[in-house]
């Protein structure tokens, strides 16, 4: 039976009838400051005279849901005291009406806080509903159910328990998290058995609600027992206990809810002086709601087992549509991955920055994952390239210089045939007479030719290397196509032709302006690619920060020339870390690598032209990510 209290006012007409009362109902005597003491649960009314209205604070009693049984002089009084009142009755009434009225008053009141309780309850679970769906992290997930399975059920501890499969597909129990008020919790995850002996093993296997008034206590009958270690251990007492299974919507359980010691109030509980007074046993209402918030947990808890699962996918579509790009282009393995280490390293240092630049530059978890994801997959659109210009290591392409070199060996044979229709011309015109001589001045010219064309050969490889060529190198290309040889026919020929010779004039790499621009059409290809695949609200930046990389603060960068501002920070700290894995890599078939100090060295050079955001190679510089990359 609910605990009953009557206040009243000492010295008054109440504090004589009051004593009078039955037993079940507890007279207490208000405080000088005029506001009752109202406990959770318990039904109270103030019996007050109504010449002693103005003693109590009508606001403290109706904040406390306190309803006033008011004493009135029914043949002298004709109005009603000043203080809103749950019923009026006449001091001569008999006992026994009055302590019906109290009753009646006392379960209004206890109704009304019930009321209000639940009301409450239900908002708050409706909020930790919201939270539990919003929250993406696993762990974060866990913490926060059983925190507010704990609040919402007034619980002193509690513990969560996971559902997981073995390697041999059979079932079992992990403990996952234990939270405590009164006493530190030595945590260790461990597993047990989906089975009877232990009441979480039993409420996972049965999917029943156990509910315990004593712990130590169990229902006769009943197949599980409590393991005392933990309070031994610790000094502490488990009584009461709910323990509830968290079953998704089609009926599976994926794990379990424990509390432990429902407390009268919210204040924290001492171990040790815990007593039947300050833990009480679970009240139907929690049951209930502690199994309705299982149930929403559950959902929660496998909707954030099916994100991560989705999440794993997408990487490994990523990780796959890297590795697969890059294997077209076997000299620049490990490019992307490096260049994403090195950026979300930059974004991280400039997100921890608190003065400076950076101060106010923040990114979430999901921004930090956009950047990743646009760096793996910055070079995406080199799918879109020939494959021969990906791998083009000089000027001309292999069949092109092997032409030259046939070409010369036509040549060479051509001036051989030349001459040697002159010696036997003149052998049969003119016999031997003069003929050694001639044949002297005809072998000299023929190994000057030979010399000269050998030497014009290696002229042709030394300018196919992607190196930088001297100003006054291309005149003496285009001079190199103009030297015409005369073959045995009469016809005049060139080692190199107008085309041959202004590729090979080419001032720095191996590509020609036609190339160059396929080359950087890889970073539309990689927008386009990019724009098509359906991201979530968090992500959508990852095709604009791709498309940023080779963007320059002062124009000068591909694909729309933009400048300063108008290029996102994420696109100008990965425009860094590219330049930086491009020199820093390992030999390419059309460059060597560059030392560490040479590399930084152009990376200064290009912040002095403006071409490179100053503030983050500072920062870039100052953390050195190259030293904490992972690939």
């Amino acid at each position: 039976m609910a605990r009953r209290v009557i206040w009243f006012v000492p010295g008054s007409e109440a504090a004589r009838l009051v004593g009078e009362l039955p037993e079940d109902l507890e007279p207490l005597p208000l405080a000088s400051h005029g506001a009752p003491v109202v406990d959770e649960g318990e039904g109270s009314a103030l019996l007050l005279d109504s010449c002693d209205a103005d003693r109590v604070d009508a606001a403290v009693l109706r904040e406390r849901d306190v309803p006033v049984v008011a004493l009135v002089d029914a043949a002298t009084q004709t109005t009603p005291p000043s203080t809103s009142c749950y019923a009026y009755v006449a001091k001569a009434t008999a006992p026994f009406i009055l302590a019906g009225t109290l009753r009646n008053a006392c379960e209004h009141a206890r109704l009304a806080r019930e009321a209000a309780e639940a009301r409450r309850q239900l908002e708050e679970l409706n909020a930790i509903g919201v939270r539990l769906t919003a929250e993406r992290d696993a762990d974060t997930l866990l913490e926060l159910i059983l925190t507010k399975a704990r609040e919402i059920t007034r619980s002193d501890a509690g513990s969560l328990y996971l559902v997981e499969e073995t390697d041999t597909g059979s079932r079992q129990l992990r403990f996952k998290l234990a939270q405590n008020d009164s006493v530190s919790v030595p945590f260790v995850e461990f597993t047990l058995p989906i089975s009877e002996d232990s009441v979480a093993g039993y409420v996972a296997l049965s999917s029943e609600t156990v509910c315990l008034d004593d712990a130590y206590t169990p229902p006769p009958g009943a197949p599980f027992r409590i393991n005392r270690d933990f309070d031994e251990r610790v000094a502490y007492r488990t009584k009461s206990m709910l323990v509830v299974a968290m079953r998704t919507p089609p009926g599976e359980t994926i794990g379990v809810l424990q509390l432990i010691n429902c407390k009268r109030d919210r204040s924290r509980l001492l171990a040790a002086p815990a007593t039947g007074a300050d833990i009480l046993p679970y009240p139907p209402r929690f049951r209930d709601l502690a199994a309705s918030l299982a149930s929403q947990a559950a959902v929660a808890l496998e909707n954030s087992r099916l994100y991560q699962s989705i999440r794993m996918l997408f990487e490994g579509f990523v990780q796959a549509s890297v590795t697969a790009i890059e294997s077209r282009d076997p000299a620049t393995s490990g490019h992307s991955f490096r260049v994403a280490d090195l950026t979300v390293a930059l974004a991280a240092a400039a997100d921890r920055a608190d003065h400076g630049p950076f101060r106010d530059v923040r990114f979430s978890p999901d921004q930090m994952r956009e950047i990743r994801y646009a760096s793996l997959l910055h070079d995406f659109g080199k799918v879109g390239v020939r494959e021969e210009l990906l791998v083009k290591a000089k000027k001309l392409r292999p069949w092109q210089l092997d032409l030259i070199r046939l070409r010369a060996e036509i040549l060479r044979r051509g001036i051989e045939l030349k001459y040697a229709r002159r010696k036997l011309e003149h052998a049969l015109r003119e016999g031997r007479e003069g003929f050694a001589e001639a044949s002297a001045g005809w072998d000299a010219e023929l190994e000057m030719l030979t010399d000269e064309i050998h030497v014009l050969l290696k002229t042709v490889a030394a300018a196919n290397e992607p190196a930088v060529i001297a100003e006054d190198f291309a005149p003496s290309l285009r001079a190199l196509s103009a030297r015409t040889f005369v073959d045995h026919l009469g016809d005049s020929h060139t080692l190199i032709t107008p085309d041959e010779a202004s590729i090979l004039s080419i001032s720095r790499g191996s590509l020609t302006a036609e190339e160059y621009r396929e080359i950087q059409s890889h970073v539309m290809h990689t927008f386009q690619f990019l724009s098509h695949i359906p991201w979530t609200k968090e992500l959508r930046l990852v095709p604009e920060i791709a498309r940023a990389h080779h963007e320059k603060l002062d124009g000068s960068g591909y694909p729309a020339g933009r400048r300063g501002e108008e290029i996102p920070i994420q696109g100008r700290m990965m425009t860094i870390s590219d330049i930086f894995d491009a020199l820093t890599a390992g030999d390419r078939p059309y460059k060597a690598t560059l030392p560490l100090d040479r590399a930084l060295d152009i990376l200064v050079d290009e912040r002095r032209s403006g071409a490179i955001d100053p503030g983050l190679l500072d920062l870039f510089i100052d953390v050195r990510p190259w030293e904490r990359r992972t690939s």
